[in-house]
């Protein structure tokens, strides 16, 4: 899977906050899935959940929105453009630790294809 790495890296490049503080990015994969049909090859596709977390985060949020919304234009276009999945894909939490830092997660739908040839 090279989405998650792909984001992270998207991040860390332009979130400021996140420049000086990489540690306060975390990554993880939930709901995991894999989809393959009976075709000749055994490609296959990624389904996941892909949760953001930031902690102790003093941005913001728009800091954090607007790239993350220019790296899913990209990489998962379909969030942006296909009305049912808006309505219900990028969700997001907060705890609110101060007047000032809040940890935020954010969870995206994801797929990843995986395209499998033969090699002679």
């Amino acid at each position: 899977m090279n989405k998650p790495d792909s984001l992270k890296a998207h991040l860390l490049a332009t979130v400021a906050e996140l420049k000086h503080n990489p540690d306060r990015l975390l990554i993880f994969i939930d709901n995991g899935k894999i989809r393959c049909t009976a075709a000749q090859s055994l490609s296959f596709e990624y389904s996941f959940d892909l949760q953001v977390i930031l902690t102790d985060f003093a941005g913001h949020p728009d800091s954090v929105m607007l790239p993350l919304l220019g790296w899913l234009s990209v990489h998962q276009s379909e969030l942006l453009e296909n009305l049912s999945k808006a309505a219900d894909g990028i969700q997001f939490e907060a705890d609110i630790l101060d007047n000032s830092q809040v940890d935020m997660s954010l969870t995206l739908p994801l797929t990843e294809r995986v395209v499998v040839g033969k090699d002679d």
